[in-house]
């Protein structure tokens, strides 16, 4: 099964107006492989700005929500929220949720069924730590992950799943194709074994931990990597080189 290749751009919490509008400009006019589907997840506060003004071929997600429609819950955005202002997608479990604001998986699944109940696309971060590495238990923690995430989604349509090897984020330096490629074959046969063969080669893959524009193409060459969910990278020109990492 041909699975389309997906990158996000996660912009986390940078940009300005400016920055951002400068952004946009050289995504709408840049020459991009055409079969790969490209979705940016802007701040919060930016979501309708960068929406209103990037080319309609592009997506654009919310980077997290919370678990009911409305209410006393400051600083939260809800998934009903998201999709009036026209998004499409949410990214949830990131590593900075898990890691920084402690959000446990059991929290994470939540997240996830209620994004659904409202239509939003999710892609689901999962990953390990350098402390989880170095301790062997990588395998167990995104099982773990990966169990909560089953229990919770309804149509696996709709969901991107992104490894993040936590200890690669930042650094600069991506985990390697091997490595990455054991990973998410290892979750494709976790997918067949728990939840059904048709859903484990339909989903998509995708890789996020320093990716870069010198690097991506090896990366992408993988079996099992269907793309790729890129941080710092997406604030510069060379996010046009990782969208066309299969061109």
């Amino acid at each position: 099964m041909t699975r389309k290749f997906f990158v996000c751009g996660n912009w986390k919490m940078n940009g300005s107006k400016k920055s951002i509008g400068e952004l946009i400009q050289t995504l709408n006019t840049a020459k991009l492989d055409p079969n790969v589907e490209v979705v940016c997840a802007a701040p919060a506060i930016y979501l309708e700005l960068t929406r209103s003004e990037l080319d309609p071929k592009f997506s654009v997600a919310a980077q997290n929500c919370y678990i009911v429609p409305s209410g006393g819950f400051t600083g939260e955005i809800s998934p009903a929220m998201i999709k009036d202002c026209g998004m499409d997608w949410v990214i949830l479990g990131h590593s900075t949720r898990r890691h920084i604001f402690g959000e446990s998986n059991e929290f994470i699944g939540q997240k996830i069924a209620h994004a659904q109940e409202n239509d939003l696309g999710v892609i689901v971060c999962i990953g390990e730590t350098r402390e989880e590495k170095e301790k062997g238990i990588t395998d167990q923690v995104i099982f773990a992950q990966m169990k909560a995430i089953a229990d919770n989604v309804k149509d696996w349509n709709k969901v991107v799943l992104a490894y993040e090897a936590g200890w690669a984020i930042g650094t600069g330096n991506a985990a390697s194709p091997q490595h990455v490629q054991q990973i998410h074959a290892k979750v494709r046969e976790w997918l067949n074994n728990n939840v059904s063969e048709a859903v484990a080669n339909s989903v998509r893959i995708i890789y996020g931990g320093s990716v870069r524009g010198d690097t991506c193409r090896e990366l992408a060459a993988q079996k099992d990597i269907d793309g790729f969910i890129v941080g710092k990278g997406s604030l510069k020109p060379e996010f046009v080189d990782i969208i066309n990492a299969k061109a």
